[in-house]
């Protein structure tokens, strides 16, 4: 049998959180990307199939916010972010989807700091 390399690994990880969260219209679902270099965000409405909010380091709003700091602190800011966006679109409460990672490092970090900044999990 073939040994999973990580990357499918967490494919099938994402794959099994997503058949248990489900967002809808009064609780979205927060989606988390993680890569390399950039960490990515949206607020998705399921039932509709369309993205309400999103955000990410590559945002003109934090792009000169980001030199010389650490990927940790990048996530923190992308989570205040997405959740000054949210609150503006009047979302309140989300489902948080941790996209098949780790609840540790730069995903926690971006939901912390999204829950400080007012969303409700």
């Amino acid at each position: 049998m073939a040994k999973v390399n990580s990357r499918a690994a967490r494919i099938i990880r994402h794959a099994r959180v997503r058949s248990k969260v489900k967002g809808n219209s009064e609780r979205p679902r927060l989606a988390v990307f993680r890569s390399l270099n950039h960490i990515y965000v949206q607020v998705i409405d399921d039932s509709q199939g369309h993205t309400l909010v999103a955000a990410s380091t590559l945002d003109p709003a934090l792009k000169t916010r980001l030199e010389s700091k650490n990927k940790s602190s990048h996530a923190e800011m992308v989570g205040e972010l997405i959740a000054e966006k949210a609150r503006e679109k009047g979302i309140t409460q989300v489902v948080f989807d941790r996209g098949g990672y780790k609840y540790h490092g730069r995903v926690k970090t971006l939901a912390e700091a999204a829950r400080k900044a007012g969303l409700k999990f």
